[in-house]
C-alpha cells in the first residue's frame, strides 16, 4: 500500500467537510493508496495525463473537491481540498488551480527527497 502525504492545509480543510463528504474523499484516498480508482475520481483539465485527479461529492450544502495525484509509485498526495465557491459553470478557478500547481511542486520535491518517486 503507497504512503499518503498532505501538502499544505489539506488535511485541515478535509477535517472541516460534512462528515459524508469526508467519507467519500477518504475512500477515494484509500483506493488510490491501493492503486486503485474510485468511480468518481476524474483526471483534472490542465494537468496532462491522469496523475492528477479530482472527486467532486455535493450535498445540501454545496460542492466539494477533492485533488490528488498519483504519478508518484510509493505515495499519494492529498494536494487540495475545498468548497466550490462558484455559483455558476463547473471549471475549477483559476486561484484554486495555482494553489493546485503550487502543491504539486511541493509533492514533486518531497517525493524526490523520500524516494517515492
Amino acid at each position: 500500500m503507497k504512503a499518503l502525504y498532505w501538502v499544505g492545509s489539506s488535511r485541515k480543510d478535509i477535517r472541516e467537510m460534512p462528515e459524508e463528504v469526508r467519507d467519500v474523499f477518504g475512500f477515494a484516498l484509500f483506493l488510490a493508496q491501493q492503486g486503485q480508482k474510485h468511480e468518481q475520481a476524474k483526471p483534472l483539465r490542465g494537468f496532462g495525463s491522469a496523475g492528477v485527479l479530482e472527486v467532486v461529492e455535493s450535498n445540501r450544502d454545496g460542492t466539494y473537491r477533492a485533488v490528488y495525484t498519483v504519478r508518484f509509485a510509493h505515495a499519494v498526495y492529498a494536494l487540495h481540498c475545498f468548497q466550490k465557491k462558484s455559483t455558476s459553470g463547473i471549471a475549477t478557478s483559476q486561484q484554486d488551480i495555482e494553489l493546485i500547481k503550487t502543491r504539486l511542486k511541493q509533492a514533486q520535491a518531497h517525493a524526490k527527497e523520500n524516494g517515492h518517486e
